[in-house]
């Protein structure tokens, strides 16, 4: 174990290789730093590490990640604030010389160590500080599973293979409703888009392969969530990187599905999915959100995948 420096909100222990970060948990601590916990940056996935002054007599350790190396900032897309960065430790200005000495010690290391061999010069696209962009994630997600509650329905995924869609019934719209719990196979995923319940239009939707028609506004759009005041940012974009991480992990193989017993093609459905289906539909014709014919035909349509 290596040098560490305690600061406020946490702590950095200087690894042979790595930069670990152990989170505070207290109600003073950024309620996304309680959720990290604990997080281990290889050094090959940061590009640099500053040390700046910080607000009312403090100095700010930042450790720079490259860009593609950790899921979190990559489904964060710069929308975290400044006082919730997980890369950013904040130390009594007293402390200063013992946080120059840490600072120079990593910069060693960094610059020594397998990032700086991926480095392609400062005019690569994406680099930073003339670090290229990692080709894959360097960082481990938060681990799955996963599920937070947001305005219009719940979201769950069970960390490797599936993601699921649960609405609301207050606060779902009428198109969702419609279209039914939704069950995403990761597998069947190409990336996420996370946009920040700090905001007022915050949202996470699913981006399938192969693009396609999708509705404009995140309320009509099945694979979507909307925040409204639900969806806090420690719990929506933990779930938001686990998910992205799983997309992109390039040891991640599809994941069979087991035919129900007596079923008599690989594409039938599971009877329990097909029954939740036709429940919901149900409920929809019972408000008057679907007219008898209708709820005949997409009532017909689902048995017809048994």
């Amino acid at each position: 174990m290596g040098d560490v420096l305690a600061g406020i909100h946490a702590t950095w222990e200087l690894e042979s290789d790595a930069l670990v970060i152990r989170f505070d948990r207290g109600i003073r601590t950024p309620k996304l730093y309680s959720a990290l916990r604990e997080r281990r940056i290889p050094h090959e996935a940061l590009a640099s590490v500053t040390l700046t002054p910080g607000k009312r007599g403090t100095v700010v350790l930042h450790a720079v990640p490259r860009p593609g190396a950790d899921p979190l900032m990559e489904a964060a897309a710069g929308q975290l604030k400044e006082g919730s960065d997980p890369y950013r430790l904040v130390i009594p200005a007293e402390r200063e010389p013992l946080a120059e000495h840490y600072r120079d010690e990593l910069r060693t290391l960094l610059a020594s160590g397998p990032g700086a061999a991926g480095a392609a010069g400062h005019e690569a696209y994406g680099a930073v500080d003339g670090v290229a962009p990692a080709d894959r994630f360097l960082v481990a997600p938060p681990p799955g599973p996963q599920a937070f509650k947001a305005y219009d329905g719940k979201a769950c995924f069970d960390g490797t293979s599936e993601v699921a869609f649960r609405w609301s019934r207050t606060g779902a719209s009428s198109e969702k409703w419609k279209a039914g719990d939704q069950v995403f196979p990761v597998r069947d995923l190409c990336g996420v888009e996370w946009r920040s319940p700090d905001g007022v239009d915050g949202y996470l939707r699913l981006v399938p392969r192969g693009g396609g028609p999708r509705a404009d506004r995140p309320d009509q759009d099945p694979a979507c969530v909307v925040f409204g005041r639900y969806g806090p940012v420690y719990e929506s974009l933990t779930f938001a990187a686990s998910v992205l991480a799983a997309i992109r992990g390039k040891d991640r193989t599809p994941v069979p599905v087991a035919a129900p017993a007596g079923a008599g093609g690989a594409g039938h459905r599971d009877p329990g999915a097909v029954a939740e289906r036709i429940r919901h539909l149900g409920e929809l014709h019972q408000a008057g959100l679907v007219t008898d014919a209708e709820f005949s035909a997409k009532k017909a349509e689902l048995l017809a995948e048994l």
